[in-house]
């Protein structure tokens, strides 16, 4: 039996995913579980790397997991896409675990479903070396997410000029972007950068889901740009720990909210072992 960890990424969608996946893929890799990292392109295979998963695999849909997988294996799913079928009729060949951020979501064909606000099988999932706490730097961090296809933050600059933010890079801007956002930022940092500059930065702005939960297990103070595919189950989660919503690019919102930041709330559990153990039980190992 093996285990499939199939992430959806790309240059319009980001690594929000990847980045979920490496963490159940490394806890449940300190319990001797190996698990084999499923992505849609290259360069998210060069991000999980450098996130410390070293190995992954790259195929083009949900269609294309069965390339891997034989019956009696374990498939995580974690993707916004169309199914067309698969997770019905991948449920009648592997053990199915479908990651998702709507609690409404429910098993149809026996697959194990992950949501935001399962106690035990959660698909909030932040890797450990966030909650091994650093000593913090007097900055704002700005993190869009790892794709800017559109352009966003360029479009929306004027969000930026009443609080002074450094910039943290995504692995898909364009390169010659970079010129562009270095007129709005203090300063840009590479995207390999990534993890030592959320567990080190006293603010940190951004609009990836898994950003804003990663930095505050990290215990910085946290603002998340809203947007309208957000699920409430997702917010309402976020909400519990401390972080605190504005909506898409609102800048009365980011300003009457930044001044207003502290640090005294609830700490977001470190729950990678729990969920480690979950899933080897799910799977009798």
């Amino acid at each position: 039996m093996k285990l499939y960890y199939y992430a959806f990424s790309g240059h319009k969608w980001g690594l929000d995913r990847v980045k979920r996946g490496v963490a159940l893929i490394k806890a449940l890799g300190d319990e001797g579980v190996e698990v084999q990292l499923i992505v849609n392109d290259f360069r998210a295979g060069l991000a999980a790397k450098e996130l410390g998963v070293r190995d992954s695999v790259t195929v083009e849909t949900i269609m294309d997991v069965d390339v891997l997988a034989q019956k009696g294996d374990v498939v995580f799913i974690d993707t916004p896409e169309e199914d067309r079928g698969r997770i019905e009729r991948y449920s009648k060949e592997y053990t199915v675990f479908h990651i998702v951020e709507d609690d409404s979501v429910v098993s149809n064909y026996g697959e194990i479903v992950m949501h935001p606000k399962s106690e035990e099988l959660s698909s909030i999932i932040i890797a450990k070396e966030y909650f091994d706490i650093l000593e913090k730097e007097d900055r704002t961090l700005f993190f869009f997410g790892d794709a800017d296809y559109n352009k966003e933050v360029l479009a929306h600059q004027n969000f930026f000029k009443v609080q002074e933010m450094e910039l943290l890079l995504g692995h898909y801007f364009f390169v010659k972007y970079e010129d562009d956002l270095a007129k709005i930022f203090t300063k840009l940092h590479e995207p390999e950068e990534y993890t030592e500059l959320i567990r080190t930065s006293q603010r940190v702005v951004t609009a990836s889901p898994q950003c804003a939960l990663e930095a505050r297990a990290s215990e910085a103070d946290v603002i998340y740009m809203s947007h309208e595919k957000d699920t409430q189950s997702l917010l309402q989660e976020m909400r519990q720990y401390g972080i605190k919503i504005i909506d898409y690019f609102n800048q009365e919102e980011l300003l009457e909210t930044i001044d207003k930041l502290s640090n005294n709330e609830k700490k977001v559990p470190n729950r990678s072992l729990q969920r480690a153990i979950k899933v080897m039980n799910c799977i009798n190992l």
